[in-house]
């Protein structure tokens, strides 16, 4: 067969193919294996130079194999370009199958994007078919098993430049260069696979080794950690039954190693954790829980579990890491409570109780012109306007949808007539003549004077209302369940127990106070609720003659 025949020619370079995709298949690492690719252009496809862009976790295509030219493989290995100017290339030029050519007529306004990029010197031109120093040639790289770029997933794309013979590929050519591509994107693939596998397997030996550790040097890992260590049952039906103890964790909850094993972290637990105990995964899962000591009070604990195994993969164990946080925890829980309350009285601040109230209320849909009646609040489909004409509620309640689990906060109807309707009472608190007695006896004397009203304050309420201060001398209690009536008898008990004389700086001093009561409703915002309260507050202060306003 003449060496120079067409038949020839491609049966040679199947040959060469052949050899290179064996390259490939055998290299022994992910680098040998995008070097061999790159190699392979150059060796078994007949081009001058060739490059190996692969696509890295953030989308970008890095330079990770270059061959046929040193100078170039320094210059430009390693570099990166962008996802955004990779697609651009891919998506102008011809397209030759899953191929793209993008000739130097268009090629040159790629000049400066940021793709790493090098060049050939060279004369133009002088046939129709041959190529040009700034032609350029692609071949995308997909995942394996999908052949077409619409379809596969991007890995990687070859760059090729100087065809051998100094022409454009033929079509024999191309679907070589094809080919090839399809091939090495199974070979690039195929090597991220054992690469994985390898890592996978050092990790597990790593793990093997570990467990086959002596049981004297885990022993004393265990026994004398300086924190808590506990191992416990994992499955079956006594799954979380502790089986042995060190003694940091005996010392920090005060019971014995042989009473320990007589429970599970689920009967130590303070109830109000058991939630956090039960999402914490086993095996590696980490909680910061309270735990029970012998004397009937609870410590904070940060809680972490493994889970371990004999080298025959016999029996599994959790082991548990009890590490004493007490102290962080109540730092923790002390700036809290500075952010949310008040340095001088101690009462929630104007953040917590704005956060308080807001947590009451839903935006509901505003219906111009309607007003909910006392039966709508309670479900009943009635709601009437403003001159009493009634229309259907159930139309309007739909809308309402999405407020699953929260019960609508409403406010006692106007008037004298007491509806039964219970609330949530905001009562604005203003103390009357209390800037005179910073004039006269000066400020510790009015911070005596605040710190005894919130006291007294605090104490003429129920167990669950929340009494604040908002500034200065202005005091909010938020009050649930009254009606109307049983408002304003709160507001006059604790305006009598204000006026009572107070002890500051040796002497006894008197304020009086101006209360407004205001009422929450969904719809409303928490600033709106406020704000109605003071004003009702500004209206009853001004009600009264000056001299009524404070006693003594």
């Amino acid at each position: 067969m003449e060496t120079e025949s067409e038949p020839y020619v491609r049966l040679a370079t199947l040959r060469q193919l052949h050899q290179v995709m064996a390259d490939m298949n055998t290299a022994r690492s992910l680098a040998d294996t995008l070097q061999t690719v790159a190699d392979g252009v150059v060796t078994g496809l007949g081009y001058e130079l060739a490059c190996v862009n692969l696509v890295r976790p953030d989308g970008d295509l890095v330079v990770a194999a270059f061959s046929g030219n040193p100078a170039a493989e320094a210059l430009i290995t390693g570099r990166v370009g962008s996802r955004e100017s990779w697609e651009r290339r891919l998506s102008m030029g011809e397209h030759w199958g899953d191929l793209v050519f993008i000739p130097h007529t268009e090629g040159w306004i790629l000049d400066d994007d940021d793709v790493p990029q090098w060049y050939t010197d060279g004369p133009a031109p002088r046939f129709e078919d041959e190529w040009h120093p700034s032609d350029r040639l692609f071949a995308p790289m997909y995942t394996p098993g999908v052949q077409g770029g619409a379809c596969g997933e991007l890995i990687g794309v070859l760059s090729v430049d100087r065809p051998r013979n100094g022409r454009l590929p033929g079509a024999w050519g191309r679907e070589a260069l094809q080919m090839y591509a399809f091939q090495a994107a199974i070979a690039i693939s195929n090597a991220r696979l054992r690469a994985n596998m390898q890592r996978a397997l050092v990790r597990l030996e790593r793990e093997q080794q570990a467990l086959r550790a002596s049981e004297e040097s885990f022993r004393q890992a265990f026994e004398y950690a300086p924190s808590g260590m506990a191992i416990a049952e994992m499955g079956g039906d006594q799954h979380g039954r502790i089986l042995r103890t060190n003694d940091a964790l005996c010392r920090l909850l005060g019971r014995p190693a042989s009473a320990m094993r007589r429970y599970s972290f689920s009967d130590l637990v303070h109830p109000e954790d058991i939630g956090t105990l039960l999402r914490t995964s086993a095996e590696g899962g980490r909680a910061e829980l309270r735990l029970g000591r012998r004397d009937g009070t609870y410590v904070w604990v940060s809680l972490r579990n493994s889970v371990v195994a004999d080298a025959a993969d016999g029996p599994r164990f959790l082991l548990t890491h009890v590490e004493d946080i007490e102290e962080r925890k109540r730092r923790e829980l002390q700036l809290a409570h500075r952010a949310s309350h008040d340095s001088l009285t101690g009462l929630p601040n104007s953040a917590e109780l704005r956060a308080r109230l807001s947590a009451r209320l839903c935006k509901r849909p505003a219906h111009a012109g309607a007003l909910e009646s006392t039966d709508a609040a309670y479900g009943h489909p009635a709601v009437y306007d403003a001159n009493g004409h009634g229309f259907d509620f159930r139309p309007v309640a739909a809308a309402y949808e999405g407020f699953d689990h929260h019960v609508h906060t409403v406010a006692p109807a106007e008037g004298e007539r007491d509806d039964g309707t219970k609330g949530l009472a905001v009562l604005f608190c203003d103390l009357d003549g209390f800037k005179s007695i910073n004039d006269r006896f000066g400020h510790n004397a009015g911070d005596a004077v605040l710190i005894e009203v919130a006291r007294r304050l605090s104490r003429g309420v129920r167990d669950g209302d929340t009494v604040a201060r908002l500034g200065g001398d202005e005091f909010v209690i938020l009050a649930d369940g009254l009606g109307r009536a049983d408002a304003q008898d709160l507001a006059v008990r604790l305006r009598n127990e204000i006026i009572q004389p107070i002890r500051a700086e040796g002497r006894a001093v008197r304020v009086g106070a101006s209360f407004g009561i205001g009422w929450a409703h969904c719809g409303m915002t928490a600033d709106e609720v406020l704000k109605s309260a003071d004003e009702r507050m500004y209206v009853e202060k001004r009600s009264r003659p000056k001299q009524h306003r404070r006693a003594g």
